[in-house]
């Protein structure tokens, strides 16, 4: 363990989350969270080695409970380990297809791609400006969801509608989840032996959002998600694809608004919405063996939305050499995973049952036979790693990571 530290912040809507990170061995030393911020009930907890600190923030806004988080965390260690903080922002746009240490100029940025993310980049500010105030000798390093996707091409990422929707308003597939994307690739080619930029990879993210995307030669190519979040994939509370025309045809049938639609496929659609039960597989998988149709429904047209979706990125790549699950579904759904690498079996998935019931755990993550065409894989995300390595790389003039 090194003397220097990341800090690496996520702030939501709701919550901060915080982790401290030592730069040379990626040890986490401190991992922590505030949460249901504004609210009678919040509260901030710091788990720190053997130590756990806990606190009530009650109607803490994001600047006061960043303030509490900061000052909690170091009356437990030296703050002067510190060597950079690391913030995750969800939308870059065009502008930023890198991490980028924050000034002015790239805080004007931000603002003005919120239009693009406008429940994300917003709050992402917020937080940014907070750990400023507060954390003011350090250098502050944005650290982008959209930017591991910036090598998609053009046939990828453009929508056939006008063209000057593009060039005026910025409409086009942008992709998210990057930095868990870039990290279990990362992981998977030292798995397999091999160079990031040697492999052609399938890497599928599923968690209460869920992404899947080609990568080849170190660079996404292609990803499920586009302009926003909602694109792609059966999610926990979000739709996915849905015929473009059902805004306007559930608008007239309902009376609702296009922002109170759009609200309706985030919040109400997906898992939740299939099932009518919960937003959680967890739950779903439990409903589903008791008998509860709508629940078997609800991963049925999950999974078969996912093969799909798989089978169609196959396109870009001459080949697969890797497919790689991750997320709290992609970790821990042993059935999912079964019955999505059962719907590939045109692409030679060939799972072995005996690891793939054991989460690869005893293969380094491997779950699919040893001579498969294709390996499968189940690699535990680390996104705050992912962003600290970005931060290092900044710190050290821009590296690339492969």
């Amino acid at each position: 363990m090194s003397d220097k530290t990341i800090l690496v912040i996520n702030t939501g809507s709701s919550s901060i989350k915080m982790a401290l990170i030592d730069q040379a061995s990626e040890q986490f030393i401190a991992e922590g969270m505030a949460q249901r911020l504004g609210e009678k009930d919040a509260v901030l907890s710091w788990s720190v080695s053997e130590t756990e600190y806990h606190d009530d923030i009650a109607y803490a806004d994001c600047h006061t409970a960043m303030q509490k988080m900061l000052d909690a965390l170091f009356s437990l260690l030296d703050k002067h380990s510190i060597v950079a903080v690391g913030h995750r922002v969800v939308h870059g746009g065009e502008k930023f297809f890198k991490p980028i240490v924050i000034d002015d100029g790239v805080m004007a940025d931000i603002e003005q791609l919120s239009h693009l993310a406008p429940l994300h980049n917003p709050v992402n500010l917020i937080g940014i400006r907070a750990a400023m105030k507060h954390l003011q000798a350090l250098p502050h390093i944005a650290v982008f969801d959209t930017a591991f996707h910036h090598s998609l091409p053009p046939h990828a990422y453009l929508y056939a509608v006008p063209y000057h929707w593009y060039e005026k308003y910025g409409v086009r597939r942008y992709g998210f989840h990057g930095t868990s994307h870039h990290y279990v690739a990362q992981q998977a080619a030292r798995l397999l032996g091999r160079e990031l930029n040697d492999c052609k990879l399938i890497t599928v993210h599923l968690g209460n959002g869920c992404s899947a995307t080609a990568i080849k030669d170190g660079m996404s190519i292609d990803t499920s998600m586009g302009m926003t979040p909602l694109e792609g994939l059966v999610m926990g509370t979000r739709s996915g694809d849905v015929d473009p025309g059902l805004h306007q045809f559930i608008a007239k049938k309902s009376g609702a608004s296009l922002d109170e639609v759009t609200d309706m496929l985030n919040r109400e659609s997906g898992l939740l919405g299939l099932s009518g039960l919960s937003n959680d597989m967890r739950t779903l998988l439990h409903a589903a063996e008791a008998g509860e149709s709508r629940a078997v429904l609800a991963i049925e047209v999950f999974c078969y939305r996912l093969a799909k979706s798989i089978a169609a990125l196959a396109v870009s790549l001459e080949y697969i050499d890797a497919i790689v699950f991750t997320g709290g579904i992609g970790e821990h759904a042993s059935v999912i995973r079964a019955k999505v690498s059962k719907q590939l079996a045109i692409l030679g998935l060939r799972l072995d049952v005996k690891r793939n019931n054991q989460h690869g755990k005893d293969t380094q993550g491997l779950i699919s036979v040893d001579d498969a065409d294709v390996s499968l894989w189940v690699i535990a995300t680390a996104e705050e790693k992912m962003i600290a390595r970005y931060v290092a790389a900044t710190l050290t003039d821009g590296e690339r990571l492969t």
